[in-house]
Order: structure tokens, then C-alpha cells, then sequence
């Protein structure tokens, strides 16, 4: 267990302690923004595989057990966890690498981040539906990282282009609809057609791929 909270610790660390923070600027200009990125990408890769690993090795310590009714609830908010994800793939987004100058449209429109939302609603599911202690250092990283980085984004866009942030602000929200609701007619069909069926394969093959299924 003391190997996944290292894990854990070293992966939110380098995603929200440096990736985050001041010590980016700092690091890239001793290596260059090429230099940091490489280097980021190898200890992201590093961080996830270590993380992995000893989720994978850890005992089984139960926190707590779900009851079905909220394991049924969890399902269906993977629902929307998959439709946000295919709406982050399937849009370009001024708040990624290379997305600056891109239109709000479709999912953006919902929130600028659906794809660190995505993540978030994952992790906490699974968080909620496991119970247990390796699975709450596990996702919780991926949680925290993800509710952190939101935030983390929006502070560089305003800090690097005051004028592009404020549009962007005006466009759309961090909050999931506390801009302009869930307009579905301008969101349009792809998401949902690309998030329903990923998430109906992923309830699918969750017992032969993970070995345990949704339900429990």
C-alpha cells in the first residue's frame, strides 16, 4: 500500500506540482518548452506505469460497501462521463495544446474542460463503487489531478492571452452547464452517438477485461 501512495503522490505531483505551478516556467526556461515537454511526457508515462503497477499488487483493505441502488447510479453516470469524452475527442478546444483561436462549439459549449470532467466523474465512480482503500489512492490521483488541472488551465490561458481568456470565459463555463445549460441542439448528435455506444461496450467488457463487473 505504501508503494501506490507513493505512486499516487508522484503522479499528482508532477501533473499538479509542477505541470501547475510556477516551477513549469521555471524549468522551461532552463530546458525549453520542447525540453519540458519531453521530459514531461517521460515522467507521466513513468508516474502512470509505477501507479499501474502497484494498484494492481495492492491488498484489498474495504472501506465500505455499495449498496446496489448506487452501483445501478453509477453506471448511468458513466453515461455521461463517455458522451463528455467523445465530445472532448471530437472537438477541437482552445484550452489544449495547439487549440488556440479554436470556435466554442458542440460539447465546449457545456464546459471548456469535458474531458478532464470525464475523468473526473470516472475516477469518482469508481472511488464510490469500489470502497476500498488501493482504489481510493488509485483514482483518487486521477481525481484529484483532474479537479486540480481544470482551475490550472484556465489560469495560463488568462496569464498568456487576457483578451482570448475573456472570450473564452464568456463563452462557456469550468461548471458543467452554468453558462448556457445543456443546449442540445447545439451541441449536436456526434457525442452522443460516439459516447452511448463506447458506453455500452465499456459496461460490456468490463468483467472480461477488469475481471469484476459494474454491478458488482
Amino acid at each position: 500500500m505504501l508503494a501506490l501512495a507513493a505512486a499516487a503522490i508522484l503522479w499528482t505531483g508532477v501533473h499538479v506540482g509542477i505541470a501547475g505551478t510556477a516551477l513549469r516556467g521555471a524549468i522551461v526556461r532552463r530546458i525549453t518548452e520542447r525540453g519540458f515537454m519531453a521530459a514531461f511526457s517521460i515522467a507521466s508515462v513513468v508516474s502512470i506505469a509505477l501507479l499501474c503497477a502497484a494498484y494492481n499488487t495492492a491488498p484489498v483493505v474495504i472501506l465500505w460497501f455499495a449498496p446496489p441502488v448506487l452501483l445501478w447510479l453509477l453506471l448511468l453516470a458513466m453515461l455521461p462521463a463517455c458522451v463528455l469524452f467523445a465530445g472532448a475527442v471530437t472537438t477541437r478546444n482552445p484550452t489544449a495544446v495547439g487549440g488556440d483561436g479554436a470556435p466554442i462549439r458542440g460539447m465546449l459549449l457545456v464546459t471548456r474542460h469535458p474531458m478532464l470532467w470525464s475523468f473526473a466523474i470516472w475516477a469518482a465512480v469508481h472511488i464510490l463503487g469500489n470502497g476500498d482503500l488501493a482504489s481510493m489512492l488509485f483514482f483518487g490521483a486521477f481525481l484529484v489531478t483532474a479537479l486540480a488541472g481544470m482551475p490550472s488551465i484556465d489560469a495560463k490561458i488568462a496569464a498568456r492571452n487576457p483578451a482570448a481568456w475573456r472570450d473564452l470565459a464568456a463563452a462557456t463555463s469550468l461548471i458543467p452547464g452554468a453558462r448556457n445549460g445543456l443546449p442540445l441542439g447545439r451541441i449536436g448528435a456526434l457525442p452522443f452517438a460516439v459516447g452511448a455506444p463506447l458506453w455500452a461496450v465499456l459496461v460490456a467488457a468490463h468483467p472480461y477485461v477488469i475481471g469484476v463487473s459494474p454491478l458488482g
